[in-house]
């Protein structure tokens, strides 16, 4: 396969957005590919304070369309106020696995120390893509963070799809993978005391999805849950899936999140993957998640 870079540069292109300035945020870019932090929010405010609020939450939405992952540091919430975060998004989404905090089963527990057999999302992954309707976005507020390490790498599915060429394009159009579970799930989270479920969900969704806001295409597989294409022979499939992971992982279309205490990262899983770096044994992370409900990719 050719590489991404030559003689004009990478294939994918980004181009400045050309709205409005935002009015009650500001908006600071980690790269033009993908990411961006946000100052000016105060959140446990903002989801207390409806009147107040509309505009800033507008331009929030606004910014996660446009950049695919934002984050915002110095956050002092609650669960209750966490919760309530995500409700302005849409309706939440249930882990079908993972353990919860305060007895919400909305609101995941994020935890990894020097006892830990693993911490959570390891590898690359858009979150429970194996659902028939994966989750819109997920909202990670983490109060603990080690004081070297434990960063969180997105990378843009967008670019990762216009990168490739016209001719993989038409190969990818219409064919379908199998997201699946029960390989990930199970046993995952017995380290916590979570008895397993007697089953875990699969779904086949397009290899390559559009958008619902943006109408923009992009890649939909991820080693984490994609087990092959579906119609084609398992041998090409395999060869296939470990192509677009490879593209799909170039650094080129990243970002790196490096965290601080009280600090909340928020990514549109429908065009985005990403890694957590679990370098930072013998230290503690942990943190909360909330996630909120999707629709089927098309």
């Amino acid at each position: 396969m050719s590489s991404l870079a030559g003689k004009q540069g990478p294939r994918y292109r980004h181009t400045a957005d050309d709205g409005a300035p935002y009015e009650t945020i500001a908006v600071e870019k980690l790269t033009p590919i993908i990411g961006a932090e946000i100052s000016g929010v105060d959140i446990g405010r903002l989801v207390s304070d409806d009147a107040r609020s509309n505009q800033q939450m507008d331009e929030i939405h606004r910014a996660l369309a446009e950049n695919l992952v934002i984050f915002f540091r110095d956050q002092q919430i609650t669960p209750k106020q966490h919760l309530a975060f995500g409700r302005k998004f849409g309706e939440l989404h249930f882990h079908p696995a993972a353990p919860h905090e305060d007895e919400d089963p909305a609101l995941m527990k994020i935890y990894a120390d020097k006892n830990s057999p693993r911490a959570n999302g390891e590898g690359w992954h858009s979150d429970v893509s194996c659902d028939l309707e994966p989750p819109m976005g997920s909202i990670l507020y983490i109060k603990q963070c080690p004081p070297r390490g434990g960063d969180t790498l997105f990378a843009n599915m967008y670019a990762a799809y216009e990168a490739l060429s016209d001719r993989m394009k038409a190969y990818l159009d219409g064919l379908t993978a199998l997201h699946d579970g029960e390989p990930i799930y199970r046993g995952l989270y017995a380290n916590y005391g979570v008895a397993d479920r007697p089953s875990y969900p699969s779904a086949e969704h397009p290899v390559v999805r559009t958008h619902p806001v943006t109408a923009k295409k992009a890649l939909y597989v991820n080693r984490g849950f994609t087990r092959h294409i579906n119609g084609i022979p398992r041998d090409e499939s395999d060869a296939m899936l470990a192509y677009l992971y490879q593209h799909a992982e170039n650094p080129l279309f990243q970002c790196r999140f490096r965290w601080t205490e009280n600090a909340i990262a928020f990514w549109d899983n429908r065009c985005t993957q990403h890694r957590a770096m679990w370098d930072y044994w013998p230290h503690t992370r942990s943190g909360t998640r909330v996630t909120v409900k999707g629709e089927r990719p098309v």
